[in-house]
């Protein structure tokens, strides 16, 4: 069912964990399957210098997390917030039909978390 970059970002997730020192955190679940993610994002100079995830859900889900953090480390948030979950999915090297919901989590993550982080630097809080 899942092609082996898949299984690889589920068995061994990249920049998985809290971060405690975050500028920004964006959240994301699903009501179709119970799933939920958090993305951390450090950034400097409207770049995103350090991103971390927790995802509690199915192996798709994490991947997705996982490929997702590796896709806008060392990005602006412009070119980070236009990844889609089809790229995300794409970079996995595919998911399955019943499983494309899961690249969606991650790249809703992602966008919660530049939107919060633009509107409290307008407002002076980040």
């Amino acid at each position: 069912m899942y092609n082996e970059r898949v299984i690889d970002h589920f068995t061994n997730p990249r920049n998985v964990g809290e971060m405690p020192e975050a500028d920004i955190v964006g959240e994301s679940g699903s009501f179709k399957c119970g799933d939920t993610m958090k993305i951390y994002l450090k950034i400097e100079k409207e770049r995103i210098s350090e991103v971390k995830f927790q995802t509690f859900g199915c192996g798709a889900a994490i991947a997705s997390s996982s490929m997702l953090t590796e896709m806008v480390k060392g990005k602006t948030l412009e070119e980070a917030q236009q990844v889609t979950n089809e790229d995300v999915a794409l970079e996995l090297g595919g998911l399955p039909p019943l499983k494309m919901h899961c690249s969606n989590l991650a790249a809703d993550a992602l966008r919660d978390a530049i939107t919060k982080y633009r509107k409290n630097t307008k407002t002076g809080s980040a």
